[in-house]
């Protein structure tokens, strides 16, 4: 303990750039997760509805696609991604990225990181929607009928609002997973918090690469994961806080959809 809070331990934080340079490599993880959480969002629902359509073919076509992807390894996805995209594509990708775009877009495998994020975390978020979606009772659908709506209408505007308030705090839950995942690009050369961090601990205590002042691995570690830890609180209380506004909105307190086993219990 006494190792950890020694004051001399934690002079590189503030020495030099390090604080700026590990706060620049956390912005790169941020700025890929928040892409990768809209696309996810987007294409979770889409798959969500396809899922639950009305043509058996369309809905085994999709439960395959989504049990592929999601029982894949994120990683190998990530790596396999990186892998496969031609030399001349990532040259082109260079060339056309304009120079006002975020620093986490210069990367060429950028497109890589984000597909495989998107590619894993759109089949989670699908099968947690569509668990929301199939958790309310039948009368809503039948009685949205009974009203003259058609399906696609009744799905707008009585059921997926409905589903979409018990889908939250799961559906967060995997967005805050998704934000602890970027930290993986770093296996294919992309310059996040974690790499950042890396090369803190090992230029630091060089008079010559550094500032002359050790940085020990524990220490920058522990700010690194903080910064994680800040964001994705930060996440969870907005995710309590949608809670609290649709069930003051509604007056209505719905059952929610938290875990891979209530999501099973609903399907």
């Amino acid at each position: 303990m006494s190792y950890l809070v020694d004051p001399a331990n934690w002079e590189w934080l503030f020495a030099g750039n390090n604080l700026r340079f590990l706060l620049q490599g956390f912005a790169i993880n941020l700025q890929i997760a928040i892409l990768a959480m809209v696309l996810s969002l987007v294409a979770g629902l889409g798959l969500a509805l396809l899922r639950v359509s009305r043509w058996a073919w369309v809905k085994a076509v999709t439960g395959t696609w989504i049990d592929v992807w999601r029982n894949l390894p994120l990683i190998f996805i990530m790596l396999y991604l990186s892998l496969s995209i031609p030399e001349s594509w990532r040259t082109a990708y260079q060339d056309l990225i304009p120079a006002w775009l975020p620093d986490a877009f210069d990367s060429p495998f950028f497109p890589a990181a984000v597909a495989a994020l998107t590619l894993y975390n759109s089949a989670v978020i699908a099968e947690i929607m569509r668990a929301g979606i199939q958790s309310l009772e039948k009368g809503q659908g039948e009685a949205a009928a009974a009203l003259g709506l058609s399906y696609w209408k009744s799905m707008r505007l009585v059921i997926l609002p409905q589903g979409l308030r018990r889908m939250v705090p799961a559906t967060v839950s995997q967005l805050i997973t998704l934000n602890k995942d970027t930290t993986l690009v770093s296996i294919i050369a992309i310059q996040e918090a974690l790499r950042h961090s890396r090369i803190i601990t090992s230029t630091s205590g060089s008079p010559f690469l550094g500032v002359g002042v050790d940085a020990p691995l524990l220490h920058v570690f522990l700010v690194t994961g903080l910064l994680f830890v800040a964001v994705n609180f930060a996440l969870s209380r907005l995710s309590r806080r949608l809670e609290v506004r649709e069930r003051e909105r509604s007056g209505i307190a719905v059952e929610r959809v938290t875990g891979i086993e209530d999501q099973l219990d609903t399907a």
